[in-house]
Order: C-alpha cells, then sequence, then structure tokens
C-alpha cells in the first residue's frame, strides 16, 4: 500500500540539516499514546527519513506523526494486523520512487525511545562488517521498578554482546541483505523476527548485538494476567517457529522442554498419584508427587544458577522463578496455535498491554 501523501519534514523545511545521517527508520505501532510521541521525538533531526506505519489507530498517532514530519503508512484494516506486515510496508515506502532505498534501515516499536548515538554507532558497526546483516544492541525496560513482569523484561533484553542467532523488534538492518530474503513473514503474528534472522543466517549474513544503549521500552506489564497472555505468545510462536522450519528452527529444544515438563513430569505425575489413589496406595501416591516437585525444584535450582553468573541474586530467584512458571502458560500457547492450525482459523494477534498512556 503506499503511504498516505505527507512530506519526509514539515512543510515549508528545506530539508535535512547536512548532519543527518541518510538512514531510514521504520516506526510501527497502534495507539501508543505519548509511548509514540517519546518515540518520535528521541529521533530528532539524526536521520533523514521516517516512516510511520499505523495499524488502524483510533487517537491522534496519525496526525502526530505527520505533524513531526514523519511519511505516513496507514495499513488497510482489511487484512488482518501484524507487526511483520506493517515493517514491511514500511520498509516498501523508501521504494516507491523506483530507487534502491536506503542503505541501512533503523526499524523502531512505537513503544520505545531511540537512545542518543545509537544509530550512529550501529552504521559504523554495519559498515566495518560487510558480512553482518543486523545490528543490535541493549533495550532497556523504562520503568524495571514498577512491577516484577516489568523487570523480567528488562533481564530479557539484557542480552551479551557478541555473535547470535536472533534479534528483537529494534535493530538496525542492512537494506540489501533484508531484500535479499523478501523481508518479514507477513502471516506471522508475533516472532517474526527469529524468522527473519534465520532466512538471514542461511543466506550466509551474520547478527550482532553490540555493547551499547539502544533503546528504552515501555512495556507497560503490571498484572500476571498480562505476564501470562504474553508468555503464551511466546509458546505459540515457538510452536509455529518449530512447525514451519523443523530442525533448523533454534528454539526447538525450548518446545520439547516446556511439554517435556508439563505433560510429561506434570501430567504424567498426576496420572501416577491418581492410578495409586485409587488402588489405595497413598504412601506410593505421595512420593510420586513427591518426586515430580523434586524435579522442579532441581530445575529451578539449575536455571537460578545459570542465572546468578549475570545477575544479583535477587534477579536470578526472579528470573528462575518465571522460567518455570512460563512452561504452562507456553504449552498452552502451543495448543492454540495447533488448534487454530488443525481448523485453519485465520491468524490473530496475541496481545496483552494496557491501553497508552495519557
Amino acid at each position: 500500500m503506499a503511504p498516505v501523501a505527507s512530506s519526509p519534514r514539515p512543510a515549508g523545511d528545506k530539508g535535512p540539516p547536512p548532519s543527518a545521517i541518510d538512514i531510514g527508520v521504520v516506526v510501527i505501532g497502534r495507539n501508543e499514546g505519548e509511548r509514540l510521541r517519546r518515540c518520535l521525538r528521541s529521533l530528532g533531526e539524526r536521520v533523514r527519513r521516517t516512516v510511520y506505519v499505523d495499524s488502524g489507530s483510533t487517537d491522534d498517532s496519525v496526525a502526530f506523526a505527520r505533524g513531526l514530519g514523519a511519511a505516513v503508512v496507514a495499513l488497510d484494516t482489511s487484512i488482518p494486523f501484524t507487526a511483520a506486515r506493517a515493517r514491511n510496508e514500511g520498509f516498501a515506502a523508501f521504494h516507491v520512487d523506483g530507487g534502491d532505498g536506503p542503505e541501512f534501515v533503523q526499524f523502531v516499536d512505537g513503544d520505545c525511545e531511540v537512545e542518543d548515538g545509537w544509530i550512529e554507532r550501529a552504521a559504523a558497526e554495519l559498515r566495518q562488517r560487510d558480512d553482518v546483516a543486523v545490528v543490535f544492541g541493549r533495550r532497556r525496560e523504562r520503568s524495571p521498578e514498577v512491577s516484577p513482569y516489568n523487570r523480567l523484561c528488562d533481564l530479557e533484553w539484557d542480552v551479551p554482546p557478541g555473535e547470535v542467532l536472533s534479534c528483537g523488534g529494534d535493530a538496525l538492518m542492512r537494506g540489501k541483505a533484508l531484500r535479499s530474503v523478501d523481508g518479514f513473514d507477513a502471516r506471522l503474528i508475533a516472532g517474526e523476527e527469529p524468522d527473519l534472522c534465520l532466512r538471514l543466517r542461511e543466506h550466509g549474513w551474520r547478527i550482532l548485538c553490540i555493547a551499547a544503549p539502544m533503546t528504552v521500552h515501555d512495556a507497560a506489564l503490571h498484572r500476571f494476567a498480562q505476564w501470562w497472555r504474553r508468555a503464551l505468545r511466546a509458546g505459540y510462536v515457538e510452536a509455529e517457529g518449530l512447525a514451519d522450519h523443523g530442525n533448523r528452527y533454534p528454539r526447538r529444544r525450548s518446545v520439547w522442554s516446556n511439554l517435556f515438563w508439563v505433560l510429561v513430569v506434570a501430567f504424567g505425575s498426576l496420572v501416577v498419584v491418581a492410578w495409586c489413589l485409587w488402588h489405595g496406595q497413598r504412601l506410593a501416591a505421595a512420593a510420586a508427587l513427591l518426586a515430580a516437585m523434586s524435579l522442579h525444584v532441581v530445575s529451578w535450582w539449575r536455571i537460578r544458577g545459570g542465572a546468578l553468573r549475570r545477575w544479583s541474586p535477587r534477579d536470578a530467584t526472579l528470573y528462575a522463578t518465571f522460567c518455570v512458571l512460563a512452561r504452562w502458560p507456553a504449552v498452552q500457547g502451543m495448543m492454540v496455535y495447533c488448534w487454530r492450525r488443525l481448523w485453519r482459523h485465520e491468524r490473530r494477534l496475541i496481545e496483552y498491554k494496557q491501553g497508552p498512556p495519557r
């Protein structure tokens, strides 16, 4: 879809300052409110071209983006929204004049702010490494102290620097690399970044995480139900990734691990306990239940031990506890994926956020 008419900078402006970097920025969002305002303002005048892709917002997101001089792409509401589709259409907006588009493209979620100096640092890395397709840095959570779920997100974003298998939604990408794999898979309701990175790596490209602040994210996770739904979505994504890529999928072990802990250890122990009680073997039932609980405790202890090498005891305990808990919504998400695929239901977003701040 062609972008809604809008100049790359406010009317009357003679163009970007000479110091601006010739890099495209694609921002995606829907009803992000103040989060989007912070995002677009954080870009300042450091880039020449910014495209905002809107997925059916009912607030003033489109008007605000235009007011700051961003080109606007309003997605066709008759087609299901996905972040992958939004990023593809934002990237395509740079090519409406038939050119090759920018050499590098910074993708940013509308609930994030770009840190000062990030784009310059990331662009320098790509210019020095011709075989690198994607560079990303440290994404921080805006308010990790507000809830344990926000804190978990902040820990999740803490990726050790070096070559990695995949990136997240915020990253600077090489335009020709993105074109070489036909961009993101617009069918995916989430997890489009690992899918893209898998295909990039199969084409010989590398994915790099560098030790530099990149963005500030606003998860706005305040309730357990939100965390559960986010973990459910992760399970859905992993099931779909395994179905699409088989043994090539880098997180296949996570799928089988979650299934083992929930279906074999948990439900299997319940079946054994029920059988023992049915036959009057109370001691055997208690032993089976204790054995299952002990296995979960051992697993928690091992996860915590690994996390202690990176984080404080408090954070390691939090991380390990929710890793164990997350197995249940993850398996639920896998079941949702299988059900939708079996009955050929339409793909629908699995959302967990509250409304935007005002």
